[in-house]
């Protein structure tokens, strides 16, 4: 006996898979291509999302972590000369993570890679912006 909700279940259930199965293509491609830059996916992570200086806790919620997984990645990416903390402009408390021009180099050439194969290569970019709107819909539910 089927009720009237199962096929709301099953097709809910089947979009589940299809987003699962979108997320562990896309972290499969960024693991296969950070390597080739001698990158951790962390480290590919923090140089994707570091668009402009920004402080540990806008890095962390770019990345999707706690500031201390951030503040670990981020100190192997100074030892390496890829960023600096400076001090924040308005809060002395906090110091912002500025690439350096290796960094920048690098996130160039990370985004490059990214972008070539990519499991979201194959939609238009109308396609792209439309998925990017459901997906942020879906999100804002909380």
């Amino acid at each position: 006996m089927t009720t009237s909700r199962e096929p709301h279940a099953i097709a809910e259930r089947e979009l589940c898979g299809l987003v699962n199965g979108l997320a562990q293509r896309i972290a499969e491609h960024v693991r296969e291509r950070a390597v080739t830059l001698g990158l951790t996916v962390a480290q590919a992570t923090a140089l994707r999302e570091m668009t402009g200086p920004m402080t540990m806790r806008e890095l962390a919620d770019r990345m999707s972590c706690e500031p201390s997984n951030a503040t670990f990645v981020i100190d192997k990416l100074e030892k390496q000369g890829l960023v600096e903390r400076r001090a924040h402009p308005t809060d002395r408390r906090a110091k912002h993570l500025v690439l350096t021009p290796e960094g920048t180099a690098l996130r160039d050439r990370l985004l490059d890679v990214l972008t070539r194969e990519s499991p979201l290569g194959t939609l238009t970019p109308q396609q792209q912006g439309a998925l990017k709107d459901l997906l942020e819909q879906a999100l804002s539910r909380d």
